[in-house]
């Protein structure tokens, strides 16, 4: 159930036309050589979140974005606008065959990496049921 979350995620992540005008990637794991803006899925982890007759899991996904920015209030529009739409996944994925119970943001912390390059990394956990 992880994988087909994780992509389930990324692409309505894409699908977004703010993000899509706003980033020149959103994708799995940091891109080689793609220019700044971008998102990447950069982990995930799993666990048993099912009932006695129903397949699930708890999967924890790390999404990282990365700008550059002199001024440290920089990406806080991006930041909001991929928390909103992270929020508003539909809960009914059956295509991929799940049904996302919830969703929710863990944590997140901002970084400077020099030469005005920022990463923005927010962690989510989503309890995630077979459809």
């Amino acid at each position: 159930m992880e994988i087909p979350f994780r992509s389930v995620l990324i692409d309505w992540l894409a699908s977004d036309p703010v993000l899509s005008g706003a980033l020149n990637a959103v994708v799995e794991e940091a891109p080689l050589r793609t220019a700044l803006p971008w998102l990447a899925l950069t982990a995930s982890a799993s666990s048993n979140w099912g009932t006695k007759t129903q397949a699930g899991r708890e999967i924890r996904v790390a999404l990282e974005l990365n700008f550059r920015s002199d001024d440290p209030l920089g990406g806080a529009a991006l930041v909001a606008a991929i928390e909103a739409r992270v929020e508003a996944l539909p809960a009914d994925q059956s295509a991929a065959g799940l049904h996302v119970a919830s969703l929710g943001l863990l944590k997140a912390r901002a970084e400077q990496r020099g030469e005005a390059l920022r990463a923005v990394v927010l962690e989510y956990r989503a309890r995630v049921l077979a459809a």
